[in-house]
């Protein structure tokens, strides 16, 4: 089944589709994929939520609080420490939990790093990694599931889940069809639903229905091992964040990561006080060019007095617990200050950048032309044909092999290209 749904999506790529058209119908078809997954049995999940049947309420109710109470004793199943890595992945999200539960080692990945880089690849070679249990994509954006093609090509993987949204990304399209290639059982969550991952809780906290709209359907979820809380919310953003209270009947979470890399798109002052974290994780690069962390969180967090990380000041940062009690650590020392923005305000809301591709065999980089994979949408705006809109457009597709390949923009055909080409701007930066 999950390659029914995943051929799927490999065919509206392939036929050249864009991810934010025709939304309703793909939201339909997704439904009916994910209905029919629902079905199969698999080893990782093992959700508590409601499901029509021939039984009557009383049965319903009783089956339903001996669940409830199964997910709510995970303390009593706790045998060994968890180990939390929020990995230094620059301006990307990569966490690693491991685990052992009844003797049996369990690994959980949420985000797995940038595209152009091999960073979550290696550390997962440097911490053992042989066999993941489960991997969670809140979001198909190239700085979330850059590198999951070649985890699915390197580590045995049980299950994936995608949030059911497609992007028309290189990066996207090799990222599905690994997962399609691979053996691994395939799963899109949504809110209200719960899984043990052995001694690991899982609670479904967003999407409960998908908008189409990438950064705010993201897949986020409350981890708990123990009495020890964790949440993470990918690149969700405050309005997604004040549906998740009204949603969630205990969203108190003891370390939270904060959404959309320490953006002021997330964290708001609501969420913060609802969800009552002790220590406040973001993951941003150094000297990133959206201005991450941004004032407006920073402030948020410590007007909330809590203790604030992130990877761009201490690099990885390791919570390790036992089910009650955590302690955390860090690879680098140094203080926290806003991020510098070169750009307008709203530039961190835009479609992230998926850097240098392979190098072109028509046009190579120079200094005076608009790398097409770099460039910002003020320098795109620039180029022959690119207005705003097809400037965002260009961005979210990023990486682009050659000039040529422009012409997955939506009104950028033969002609436009050979104008493009002639006018000299446009260019596609080599390695």
């Amino acid at each position: 089944m999950k390659r029914i749904l995943l051929f799927f999506i490999a065919s509206f790529l392939l036929i050249g589709v864009s991810c934010s058209s025709d939304t309703n119908n793909e939201q339909s078809t997704e439904k009916e994929a994910t209905e029919e997954v629902e079905e199969e049995e698999s080893d990782v999940r093992n959700t508590d939520e409601t499901e029509e049947d021939t039984s009557d309420n009383d049965e319903e109710q009783a089956d339903q609080s001996s669940e409830d109470q199964e997910v709510s004793s995970k303390s009593a199943d706790v045998t060994d420490d968890l180990v939390v890595h929020y990995i230094d992945a620059n301006q990307a999200d990569a966490t690693l939990l491991q685990y052992v539960h009844n003797d049996q080692p369990y690994t959980v990945l949420f985000d797995v790093g940038d595209w152009n880089r091999k960073d979550v690849v290696n550390y997962l070679h440097e911490q053992e990694v042989s066999f993941i249990d489960l991997i969670i994509i809140s979001h198909p954006h190239a700085d979330h599931i850059g590198q999951l093609a070649q985890i699915m090509d390197e580590f045995s993987v049980e299950e994936v889940w995608f949030s059911g949204n497609t992007a028309s990304s290189g990066t996207y399209q090799k990222a599905a069809e690994a997962v399609l290639e691979s053996e691994a059982d395939y799963y899109e969550p949504r809110a209200g639903e719960t899984f043990d991952v052995g001694s690991l809780g899982i609670e479904v906290l967003h999407p409960s229905t998908l908008t189409g709209a990438l950064n705010e359907d993201s897949i986020s979820v409350k981890m708990t091992y123990g009495d020890i809380s964790l949440l993470f919310t990918g690149d969700a953003y405050q309005n997604e964040e004040l549906q998740m209270i009204d949603r969630t009947d205990d969203i108190k979470a003891h370390i939270l990561q904060l959404g959309h890399h320490g953006s002021r798109t997330s964290t708001h002052p609501d969420f913060i006080q609802a969800v009552q974290p002790e220590v406040a994780i973001y993951s941003a690069g150094t000297g990133n060019t959206y201005g991450h962390p941004h004032i407006e969180a920073i402030d948020t967090i410590r007007d909330a007095d809590v203790d604030l990380y992130g990877t761009d000041v201490h690099g990885t940062i390791i919570v390790t617990t036992d089910g009650t009690t955590y302690e955390l650590t860090t690879s680098s020392k140094g203080k926290i200050t806003p991020g510098d923005s070169t750009d307008e305000d709203t530039k961190s809301e835009k479609p992230k950048k998926e850097d240098q591709p392979k190098e072109n065999s028509k046009q190579s980089s120079s200094s005076s032309c608009i790398d097409i994979n770099k460039a910002s949408i003020e320098e795109l705006e620039q180029i022959k044909h690119i207005g705003p809109a097809r400037a965002e457009e260009l961005v979210d597709l990023r990486p682009f092999d050659s000039i040529e390949d422009l012409s997955k923009i939506k009104g950028i055909g033969p002609a436009r290209i050979e104008d493009i080409i002639d006018e000299g701007k446009a260019c596609v930066g080599g390695e």
